[in-house]
């Protein structure tokens, strides 16, 4: 038998502005390039995010068909939504974005996967993860149904959470800070970016934050700080991840790829499902490490490439084995 991973949120059309290049639209945000991360890394994916029956709309439906994901939702009469992202000379994304973010009701949402499994594959087991972020966990009215699906999905699945905080879509602080730490309290895998921390929690240290939303109930807070590397905390202890020397491209998509790494290293380790729960807040500092470092490592390898495309099982695989045999990666 077989589980599915399963992620909830937007996806949308980046178009990318550049200083040496025209214009190029590609398929993409936040959640929706977690789960072509994930189904790259050889896992079943469904993908619970909305699009318009429009002209990016099947775009967005080519990009899940290719990439063997399974969408979840039909295409709808809004449009799709739309970010204009410009790069700096270093590869730096800002983004400006045109949104619609309505979903059907959680209990709709629920109902349309049990569906889907009926209809698949009869026996295969309870969902096994639900990851959700960024605008899709945040917007209104869209989030609210996000988080009606996941406190169902707590009963079987590992929960994981992206806030990846934007502020010209939340510009209150004190309103964006109370629904991360609302969600915190349903997520057992939580990632940030330190410019994520900085926005919403100004007033206080990188690892002062981590602390504190790990009390909130997660059982893993990683910490992804661009040119220096990552870092993470889980009950056992700290751990820190220097970033790999390579020449970048741009940085599009790379925590993307650090959060279907670590989701995936933890499936190896067998510590998806509800009733894993316990086994994964008991993570031991050797396992926090090689979760940090292979996830580093999927994001290096996103960011050595032009647009958000995450490395393959094999090409993540065949690293680790190269840092392993260089001895430069931690034992597990």
């Amino acid at each position: 038998m077989s589980s599915y991973l399963a992620v909830i949120g937007e996806c949308l059309v980046d178009v990318v502005h550049s200083e040496t290049s025209a214009p190029k639209a590609h398929v993409g945000g936040s959640p929706f390039n977690v789960a072509v991360g994930l189904s790259r890394l050889d896992h079943e994916v469904v993908f619970a995010g909305r699009r318009g029956d429009d002209e990016y709309g099947r775009m967005i439906a080519r990009s899940l068909r290719a990439q063997g994901i399974t969408p979840l939702l039909e295409a709808d009469s809004a449009p799709t939504s739309v970010a204009k992202a410009t790069l700096d000379p270093t590869g730096q994304a800002t983004y400006e974005f045109s949104l619609d973010w309505t979903l059907p009701s959680a209990e709709e949402v629920e109902a349309k996967y049990c569906q889907l499994v009926r209809e698949r594959d009869a026996d295969t087991d309870a969902l096994e993860l639900l990851h959700t972020g960024s605008i899709g966990a945040m917007m209104q009215p869209g989030a609210e149904t996000v988080k009606g699906v996941l406190h169902r999905a707590r009963e079987t699945a590992t929960i994981s959470y992206d806030p990846n905080y934007r502020p010209s879509i939340i510009p209150n602080r004190e309103e964006a800070r109370a629904q991360v730490e609302e969600m915190l309290a349903l997520t057992d895998v939580v990632q940030a970016s330190t410019d994520d921390i900085d926005l919403l929690y100004p007033e206080r240290s990188h690892q002062d934050t981590m602390h504190a939303w790990l009390e909130l109930g997660p059982a893993l807070i990683t910490v992804t700080r661009g040119a220096s590397g990552a870092m993470a905390l889980a009950r056992s202890g700290f751990a820190e991840q220097p970033a790999f020397p390579i020449e970048v491209a741009d940085t599009v998509g790379a925590g993307d790829s650090f959060m279907a790494a670590t989701l995936s290293t933890l499936r190896d380790m067998g510590l998806l499902g509800a009733e894993q729960r316990r086994a994964l807040h008991d993570l031991s500092l050797d396992q926090v490490r090689t979760v940090l470092r292979t996830a580093a490592r999927a994001a290096a390898i996103t960011s050595s490439r032009f647009g958000a495309q995450p490395p393959t099982a094999a090409e993540l695989s065949a690293a680790v084995e190269a840092d392993r045999a260089a001895g430069t990666a931690p034992q597990s």
